[in-house]
């Protein structure tokens, strides 16, 4: 049949690295036996030692790569990554509720590992006005769910508190990944609360290895693969985590600083 084989859609910028951005997503949804199609934003060019240059695409050329998707494929799930501006993310919000392209996964890329900004501190105020509210789920980092809800976090119940502001803007599902920027940490704790307000975490061991570009990008895309193959909310989390926390542990030495996880670790058991 036409179209039966499960498809998705990443919305992002390229990083020509490879280890994030559009490329980790169609890396991950490869990885995921989910066919992965593409809206591209913005282009970085970058390599393991940073960020260089941002150039953001035309919002008409973007129009037309929504309208191109929209008419030829069937999206069982989408997700969303670097937007850059206010202008770029009211664009996806329009072509996004114009078409259908199933549950959107929403990865608030304000920052890179690096440190580099890849959000427009003026563009925060639009993504929780228009696409928060749209988020089947949203994936945040550490710095990305203080910075979002105004809440510094000291402990487990401040994370809670960050999950239930972000569900009251408007998704329904939130994951906040824990912190993860010291050597002597032993376990990283992931907060997940659901749509029915049932929660849970999910704890992993952290691995000290400067092999971890593009994660957030990879467990959002991972979590819109599964999602598009018909799991369940809570099934495409809980397996997107274990997918991550492998592609962390096995590394691949790919670039000399701040390298890409191992995308390809499924295909090497």
């Amino acid at each position: 049949m036409i179209n039966d084989f499960p498809q998705a859609l990443t919305i992002a910028g390229s990083e020509n690295g490879g280890g994030a951005g559009m490329q980790a997503d169609l890396h991950t949804l490869f990885a995921e036996h989910v066919y992965g199609t593409s809206v591209l934003t913005a282009c970085v060019a970058g390599n393991s030692y940073g960020v260089h240059v941002i150039h953001k695409l035309p919002i008409d050329f973007i129009n037309q790569e929504f309208k191109d998707i929209a008419d030829d494929f069937k999206i069982k799930a989408s997700k969303t990554g670097m937007l850059a501006d206010a202008n770029l993310i009211n664009a996806v919000y329009k072509n996004y509720t114009k078409y259908d392209l199933g549950p959107l996964v929403v990865d608030p890329v304000i920052a890179s590992n690096h440190g580099e900004m890849l959000l427009e501190n003026s563009a925060i105020k639009t993504l929780k006005r228009k696409l928060i509210p749209i988020a089947d789920v949203l994936t945040l980092n550490f710095y990305e769910s203080q910075k979002l809800s105004g809440i510094q976090i000291k402990s487990d119940q401040d994370m809670k508190q960050v999950a239930e502001v972000l569900q009251e803007l408007g998704a329904n599902n939130i994951m906040i990944k824990g912190k993860n920027d010291n050597a002597n940490r032993k376990v990283v704790k992931d907060y997940v609360l659901l749509k029915s307000h049932h929660d849970f975490w999910l704890s992993g061991q952290y691995y000290p290895t400067h092999h971890k570009d593009g994660t957030g990008d990879t467990l959002s895309a991972a979590i819109t693969a599964n999602l598009a193959k018909g799991m369940d909310v809570k099934a495409s989390i809980i397996e997107a985590k274990s997918y991550v926390d492998d592609a962390i542990k096995h590394v691949i030495n790919v670039g000399h600083k701040l390298g890409p996880i191992n995308h390809y670790v499924k295909f090497q058991k």
